[in-house]
């Protein structure tokens, strides 16, 4: 029983760790997966000439639910569908991480 709780401690310390690492990384996650190209450096002056939503400070329940809807099609108004060939790149988790990112931008 106490090898399984060490398991068990030690497996949560690293995931843990693992997402605290991770959601440091929502900067680099918003070059990566080419949300600059769009929304702008910022996430508040999107591509010039184009509709695109500002993104910084929105709330993070609420960008993680726009990208999911897009990413499963829920959601297919307006210019998601530019944006519904770059959400099969985005994983859940870090759906989580760029929405947390977006909402702490001023």
């Amino acid at each position: 029983m106490k090898h399984a709780l060490s398991i068990a401690a030690a497996l949560a310390v690293t995931v843990l760790a693992s997402f605290s690492a991770y959601a440091a990384d929502g900067a680099k996650l918003y070059m990566e997966k080419t949300c600059i190209a769009c929304h702008g450096k910022d996430a508040k002056t999107p591509l010039k000439g184009m509709p695109y939503p500002k993104l910084a400070g929105q709330s993070a329940a609420y960008a993680e639910q726009q990208m999911k809807d897009i990413k499963s099609g829920a959601r297919s108004n307006g210019q998601s569908a530019a944006m519904k060939g770059v959400m099969h790149l985005v994983s859940d988790a870090e759906i989580k991480v760029l929405a947390d990112y977006l909402s702490k931008l001023k």
